[in-house]
C-alpha cells in the first residue's frame, strides 16, 4: 500500500513540475518569438517624432537609432552639446530622418519649461525615459561620496525626470488616443542590491510608476513598457566586452524594442531574465546565502574601484 502511495505521489509531483516547466517554456517562446512577430508596433504611426532622454551613449543612443531606423524623426535630449550634435549628425546621415537637439542636465534645476518650449508643436508619439544616474561604484549607503549631491542627483535624474517627462507628453498622446512610453528601470530593483541601495530604490519607483500609468491610460491607446536591464556594455556599467549575460547596447535594444506591445514589464533580454531568476532562486532557497553572495560581489567591485581611485590620487 505504501509503495502505491509513494509511486502516485512521485507521479503527481512529476506532473506538477512538467506543468510548471511547460508553462514557463510556453511564456518564453511567446514573449520572445511569437508575441514580437504578431504584436509588432509601428512607432511612426504613433506620431512623427520620438523623444529619447540620455541619448548620446549606450542604451539611450541605441533607442534613438532603432526608432530612426523605423522612420521616426528624433528629439535628442541630453547634457553634452558636443555629443548631441555628433549623435544628431550620425542619425540624420544614416537614416535620412530629421533630428532636434535639446541640451538639458536632468540632475540640475529648472529644465522642464525649457524642454517643453523647445518641443512645442511637435507630434511626439514615442517617449523613451532613458536618462539615469548610478553610483560611481558600489558603496554603503552612509559612505556614498559627496552624499547630499549624489543622492539628490539620483532622485532628480531617475525619478523626477521620468515623472515630469511623462506628464509633459502624455496629455497630447491621450488626445490623439495613441502613443508609446518606454521607461528604463533596472534589474537591481528585482534582486538583492546591497551597496546600490538608493539607485535600486529609484528604479523600483520607475517600475511601479509605469505599472500605474498603464492601468490608468491603456484604455486611451497608450502602450507602456518598463525595461529592467541587467548588465549591458556601456559607460554607466563600465563593462567594455560583451558576453552572454552582458550584451552590447545594440544587441540589448534590438531585443527590448521588439518586445514593446508584448511585454509591459520585462528585463528586455532573455539572458537577463534568466540571471534574475537564478539570483532570486538562490535567495528563495537561502535568503542569507543569496544576500551574502550578492554582497560579496558588490564588495569586491567596491574594493577594486577604491584601489583604482587611490592609485589615481597617489
Amino acid at each position: 500500500m505504501w509503495d502505491i502511495i509513494t509511486r502516485e505521489s512521485v507521479a503527481l509531483l512529476l506532473i506538477v513540475l512538467l506543468a510548471i516547466f511547460g508553462k514557463h517554456l510556453y511564456l518564453t517562446v511567446y514573449n520572445y518569438a511569437v508575441g514580437p512577430a504578431i504584436n509588432k508596433v509601428d512607432f511612426k504611426s504613433k506620431g512623427k517624432w520620438a523623444l529619447v532622454t540620455g541619448c548620446t551613449d549606450g542604451i539611450g543612443k541605441q533607442y534613438a537609432i532603432e526608432l530612426a531606423a523605423r522612420g521616426c524623426d528624433i528629439v535628442l535630449v541630453s547634457r553634452s552639446m558636443d555629443k548631441l550634435k555628433a549623435t544628431a549628425q550620425e542619425i540624420e546621415k544614416d537614416y535620412k530622418v530629421s533630428t532636434k537637439i535639446v541640451q538639458a542636465d536632468f540632475g540640475g534645476e529648472d529644465i522642464y519649461e525649457k524642454i517643453e518650449k523647445e518641443i512645442e508643436g511637435l507630434e511626439i508619439g514615442t517617449l523613451v525615459n532613458n536618462v539615469g544616474v548610478s553610483y560611481p561604484y558600489p558603496e554603503y549607503f552612509a559612505e556614498v561620496p559627496d552624499w547630499e549631491k549624489m543622492i539628490s542627483t539620483l532622485i532628480k535624474a531617475n525619478i523626477v525626470s521620468t515623472t515630469r517627462m511623462t506628464k509633459m507628453l502624455l496629455p497630447a498622446m491621450v488626445k490623439r488616443q495613441k502613443g508609446v512610453i518606454i521607461n528604463i528601470g533596472s534589474a537591481s530593483s528585482m534582486i538583492p542590491s546591497p551597496l546600490l541601495t538608493v539607485y535600486a530604490a529609484t528604479k523600483a519607483y520607475v517600475d511601479k510608476f509605469t505599472e500605474g500609468i498603464d492601468m490608468e491610460y491603456a484604455k486611451h491607446g497608450i502602450i507602456m513598457q518598463c525595461v529592467k536591464p541587467g548588465f549591458v556594455c556601456s559607460n554607466m556599467s563600465g563593462i567594455r566586452r560583451s558576453s552572454f549575460f552582458a550584451p552590447s547596447a545594440k544587441q540589448f535594444v534590438k531585443s527590448a524594442i521588439s518586445l514593446v506591445g508584448t511585454m509591459k514589464d520585462t528585463t528586455g533580454y532573455l539572458p537577463h531574465a534568466l540571471f534574475v531568476n537564478i539570483i532570486n532562486g538562490i535567495q528563495a532557497m537561502s535568503y542569507t546565502f543569496g544576500v551574502w553572495l550578492v554582497t560579496r560581489s558588490m564588495e569586491t567591485s567596491r574594493r577594486k574601484a577604491l584601489k583604482k581611485k587611490d592609485k589615481l590620487e597617489a
